[in-house]
């Protein structure tokens, strides 16, 4: 692997995971497309969406584990939503990772470009600011959370996602999850969903090991980094940055799904 590459590949994971840090997601949502179109942009092989989804899978591990801890001691982090969503996301990334490989490749993208158009409506549902109560206690509807995590993790397992970019506006809109909570928590939800994405990925040979060694390295200094600037930052621009990555990345992929449709 050249050196260039080798490059490449860890700046797409450092500014991933960065992001996925500071805004409460896996990353995957930005990697996917960037690992799909930038190194053939640049003049390098293009790998297919089968790879990609795998190095996406195990980066996804590493950077929301970094942005775990980060958020060990800052109180955000919410037993309740995590064991009630994490459980069946596990459930649920494990089939979609598992099941990825009977896809085609325009079929996983045609599954991303779907969950970012749903993640982009999501985001820009007008809602009001949620705040914690005095007792840090949050009430959610248990099965419905349950639901919608096993949902979100099925689909998000197919492009090797852990689930945050639709994990985060569901619980900011639907489950009505105050916002710092949404970012601690999702990342511990997303940790627990990509353990069962990546076992899926691994065990149909979709991980290349060198790329996804580059990027996993990348993860685990990035995603610390992105979760320290994140409790500094206003909930609003949070969730203006996220909107719009969401955005920009759905419509890059629809752009690539129809000129496939055309050609």
């Amino acid at each position: 692997m050249e050196w260039t590459l080798i490059l490449v590949l860890f700046l797409v994971g450092f500014f991933g995971s960065f992001i996925s840090g500071m805004v409460g997601i896996g990353g995957a949502i930005i990697n996917y497309p960037m690992l799909l179109f930038i190194p053939p942009l640049l003049g390098f092989a293009a790998f297919t969406p089968h790879q990609v989804s795998g190095i996406s899978a195990v980066q996804v591990v590493f950077a929301t584990l970094g942005g775990v801890l980060s958020y060990r001691k800052s109180g955000y982090l919410n037993k309740k939503v995590i064991l009630s969503m994490g459980i069946s996301v596990l459930i649920g990334s494990f089939l979609g990772g598992f099941g990825s490989n009977l896809l085609s490749e325009h079929g996983i993208n045609l599954v991303y470009g779907i969950l970012a158009m749903i993640a982009v409506v999501l985001m820009f549902i007008p809602r009001k600011n949620v705040e914690m109560s005095a007792d840090g206690q949050i009430s959610i509807n248990v099965w419905l959370a349950s639901g919608l995590a096993f949902i979100v993790g099925i689909s998000a397992g197919i492009v090797g996602a852990g689930g945050a970019f639709l994990l985060v506006p569901i619980m900011l809109t639907i489950l009505k999850i105050p916002t710092r909570v949404t970012i601690a928590s999702s990342l511990a939800i997303t940790f627990i969903s990509s353990i069962g994405v990546t076992i899926g990925k691994i065990s149909t040979g979709q991980v290349e090991i060198l790329p996804t060694i580059i990027v996993v390295i990348a993860s685990l200094i990035a995603s610390p980094l992105g979760a320290k600037i994140g409790k500094k930052t206003k909930t609003q621009v949070l969730r203006g940055i996220l909107a719009v990555l969401i955005g920009f990345t759905a419509l890059k992929i629809w752009i690539t799904i129809i000129k496939s449709w055309i050609s």
